[in-house]
């Protein structure tokens, strides 16, 4: 595929978000004397995601960092799971959970490969520029540049943020590739006019999670950033489009 730059999503495609939110929530429980199905609460958390991006992009909210609409859910979420005795110091360190993820076994060795080859590498996700420094520190993923949509004031699927990355990065939007294991992120991205590449991550949601169906019209299936690295590099098998 010939492009100049990838540029990825990190919550699900490159890190753990389930795994570390759901031991942040049980360590900070069992410290606070409480106790619940931890990851039913994590997915809960997550949950909220979305509907809040859409209240955002639908006008209805005012736009704010994702730490403070992540706190915003969380107060939510546990008021619903009976998990109000959590104060404040505990609900920081909850909210800095996703600071401090694990990354894919792949996610590293992948991006290390792509530093071997032309291809620039960028985070586009809606996590902070902070939050994603910190981040990509902790968990050893070393891009070449980090984006956020912060730096648009918005948040993906809105395409001002892909036309943005382009932008900043200095490529035409068909030379940069979204890669994502997400497909309404990768269709938002081709309606901007990018490549799409996505990565299957079966044990996003947990290991009874259902499967989920690749976007019509992607231009790039790849097993993992390994395998999407080889392709990129001209060194692996034939880029397989969906049919």
């Amino acid at each position: 595929m010939d492009v100049d730059a990838a540029v990825f999503d990190v919550f699900g495609t490159m890190t753990d978000w389930r795994s570390g939110v759901t031991d942040a929530l049980a360590a900070v429980g069992d410290r606070a004397g409480l106790q619940a199905d931890w990851p039913a609460v994590a997915d809960a958390w997550r949950r909220r995601y979305r509907p809040v991006l859409h209240r955002f992009l639908a006008g209805e909210l005012p736009w704010r960092p994702l730490d403070e609409l992540h706190r915003l859910m969380l107060d939510e979420v546990l008021a619903e799971h009976g998990l109000t005795a959590l104060g404040e110091s505990e609900r920081h360190r909850l909210v800095r959970a996703w600071h401090r993820l694990s990354p894919w076994p792949d996610a590293a060795a992948g991006l290390e490969l792509l530093h071997e080859t032309p291809v620039l590498t960028a985070t586009l996700s809606n996590g902070g520029v902070g939050l994603l420094t910190r981040l990509t520190k902790q968990a050893g993923l070393r891009f070449d540049c980090i984006l956020s949509a912060e730096l648009a004031t918005s948040y993906k699927p809105d395409p001002q943020v892909y036309r943005m990355a382009a932008e900043l990065l200095q490529v035409e939007p068909r030379r940069l590739l979204m890669v994502a294991c997400h497909p309404d992120d990768l269709e938002a991205a081709a309606g901007a006019g990018l490549r799409t590449a996505y990565i299957p991550r079966p044990l996003e949601w947990g290991p009874d999670a259902e499967p989920v169906d690749p976007p019509a019209g992607v231009d790039l299936i790849a097993g993992d950033v390994m395998d999407l690295a080889r392709r990129l590099a001209g060194t692996g098998t034939v880029n397989t489009p969906v049919s």
